[in-house]
């Protein structure tokens, strides 16, 4: 199963994210399609062709850079924005695309706060354990999977080999020449990395769903 269609709730999670973004008034997307993107493209069609307007593109198996090059003749002129398919969040986009639209630069990632996987130990010097604080949210600031990109990204993907990955030449040569701005985005923020994410977005959907701004 590719990713983007592992079930959150009783929806993809790729639903999930579009549902984020189509909340703010955002409903055209086009999708990058990769490892089994048949089944993304079938379950699309069935549950939200009325609801949104989706364009499929299969671009196979490369790396994030090459893959965002080949949708440039579906991406028009106009700053876009890009999204990792397996990741959820509170984010305001329109306040994203204010950031992105005052800054003037090319780039803009949206920041965020992770929490870990693991539980920290408070120890005193003589090795007594003071307390224990339970998966507690890092304070430095991480990729959060949210950008939106002027037109000119795209000088900074051609030339790349097919494997090359957005986050490594592209964003460093960004931030080489000052073209990338990032937006603090303090609020609920989640990945699925792993099976154990998948069934902690799953508790939360259940019991509390921080990333559910939309209310239909």
């Amino acid at each position: 199963m590719p990713k983007p269609m592992m079930i959150v709730g009783d929806k993809p999670i790729l639903w999930h994210i579009m549902k984020i973004y189509s909340h703010f008034g955002f409903k055209d997307f086009v999708l990058s399609l990769g490892y089994k993107g048949d089944d993304i493209v079938e379950w699309c069609k069935k549950n939200c062709s009325k609801e949104w307007n989706i364009e499929f593109v299969d671009t196979g198996d490369v790396g994030t850079a090459h893959r965002i090059l080949l949708l440039r003749k579906n991406l028009g002129d106009e700053s876009f924005f890009c999204t990792y398919g397996d990741g959820v969040a509170d984010i305001d986009i329109n306040k994203l695309l204010d950031f992105h639209k005052k800054h003037g630069k090319i780039a803009t990632i949206a920041l965020a706060h992770p929490r870990t996987h693991f539980g920290f130990v408070d120890v005193g010097d003589d090795g007594k354990i003071i307390k224990f604080v339970e998966k507690p949210i890092i304070k430095e600031w991480v990729n959060g999977g949210f950008f939106v990109f002027k037109k000119e990204i795209f000088d900074y993907l051609e030339g790349l080999e097919k494997d090359d990955m957005l986050e490594r030449k592209p964003f460093e040569n960004l931030t080489k020449d000052g073209q990338m701005m990032g937006y603090l985005h303090a609020g609920f923020w989640k990945c699925m990395d792993t099976y154990a994410d998948l069934t902690s977005l799953n508790d939360l959907w259940e019991n509390d769903p921080k990333w559910k701004v939309w209310t239909k």
